[in-house]
């Protein structure tokens, strides 16, 4: 059974994704705010915290960062009212693994938790989805243990689509993030997206890159 800590002031909420992670045979403590959840963090063990991003005592990006600053490795998946980069870019800096938000899908919030239980590092040395891993710190992306060779800017798409696994990435959202305010011409995103694909789904690996037609891409086992 997954040992979870939910850090969330929101009661109607953090009472409905109690009960439904109880229905998933996940058991889940319960923190109303960070300083709390942050006792709790130093104290016991868990296999995945749920970490909301505006807590009162301690907001949760700073109760992130002193988890790490302790060596505690648990995978931290942070709940946000705000889907913008910038927010999530601060979160990964301070340690977060993942985010998902508000409103969400309580199938999602499972989806999520079950995936990061598998990560014994949480976000510190690489991302991986399926046996597609990216090394963080050197830029090295393996296919079941295969070096895969790619341009920086395929590496940097790759790492966004693989932080957002399995849903799926707008290609104005890889556009703003990849390239920034230098916008760049009209087919860079489809080529690099054709070469990245050309790499990580060769013959023989099951496809993990997929199109959303009309919106953009995802990179998720083919069941998904």
């Amino acid at each position: 059974m997954l040992k979870v800590l939910l850090v969330e002031d929101d009661l109607d909420l953090a009472t409905a994704i109690i009960d439904y992670m109880a229905l998933e045979d996940i058991e889940a403590d319960y923190a109303a705010d960070g300083q709390i959840g942050y006792n709790l963090i130093t104290s016991h063990t868990y296999d995945v915290i749920v970490l909301d991003l505006n807590l009162p005592k301690i907001e949760g990006l700073m109760v992130c960062e002193r988890v790490r600053s302790q060596g505690i490795q648990v995978p931290i998946l942070m709940l946000t009212a705000k889907d913008t980069l910038d927010d999530k870019l601060r979160g990964f800096s301070k340690g977060a693994d993942d985010y998902l938000v508000k409103p969400f899908e309580m199938e999602e919030l499972i989806a999520r938790v079950n995936v990061l239980s598998k990560r014994k590092s949480g976000q510190i040395s690489k991302l991986v989805v399926e046996d597609l891993e990216l090394d963080l710190a050197g830029k090295e992306v393996r296919r079941a243990g295969e070096l895969l060779k790619l341009s920086p800017i395929a590496t940097k798409i790759l790492e966004v689509l693989m932080r957002e696994s399995p849903s799926t990435v707008s290609r104005e959202k890889l556009i703003q993030t990849v390239w920034g305010s230098e916008q760049p011409d009209s087919n860079s995103l489809k080529v690099h997206i054709f070469n990245l694909r050309k790499q990580v789904n060769k013959e023989g690996f099951r496809p993990l890159i997929h199109t959303i037609p009309s919106f953009g891409f995802a990179i998720k086992p083919a069941e998904d």
